[in-house]
């Protein structure tokens, strides 16, 4: 909601601002110049980036106009399905722990948190360091370091989609001058008629 609200503004006050200063606006709308641009920007963003990125890409701009950063009470219910799941290491056997991480569909302790089910990234996350932890081989700086490794690898992923756009935003101006030339090409053409 903020984004929205955040670009209207941003468009009715320079828009407003033309008006205001005695621009006429039916000058700024040109429609082939706008298209130039933004048709050679995406063409531009397929040929640079592969299919994977560009589903990424889309899946992440709808996931930035719905808001959908984590709130409070994800961060909440991370802690108490941590501080639940070793509480259960260190009370239960480890048959019976290891039944949670195997099937945390059907968990108690998966349950009572659905939010961080639906999130199949995350349960599969915390579910293989556990069975790390309860296999019992390995040491907690080893774990550590393996855990960092593994959230440095997917926040590397997650930043692809805005590094692609970052880079075609980047070639904008570029792209906004050739329609600017464009345009002049056309008027010029335009002058023995």
């Amino acid at each position: 909601m903020g984004i929205i609200l955040g670009l209207l503004v941003t468009i009715g006050c320079v828009l407003g601002g033309y008006v205001a200063a005695g621009g006429h606006l039916y000058v700024l709308w040109q429609p082939y110049e706008l298209l130039i641009i933004l048709g050679a920007s995406l063409g531009t963003f397929l040929v640079a980036n592969n299919m994977k990125v560009v589903k990424d890409t889309g899946k992440a701009m709808g996931e930035a106009f719905k808001d959908a950063v984590p709130k409070q009470r994800d961060y909440l219910d991370l802690l108490s399905l941590l501080h639940s799941l070793m509480r259960e290491m260190r009370s239960k056997s480890r048959s019976e722990v290891e039944a949670h991480v195997d099937n945390p569909a059907e968990s108690a302790i998966f349950s009572a948190f659905p939010n961080i089910l639906k999130n199949q990234a995350m349960t599969n996350f915390i579910c293989d360091y556990c069975r790390l932890i309860i296999i019992g081989n390995a040491r907690p700086h080893e774990i550590e370091a393996l855990m960092d490794e593994e959230i440095h690898t997917v926040q590397h992923d997650k930043m692809k989609p805005k590094q692609a756009v970052q880079e075609v935003a980047d070639g904008l101006p570029a792209l906004g001058i050739v329609a600017a030339v464009l345009g002049i090409v056309h008027a010029m053409g335009a002058l023995d008629q």
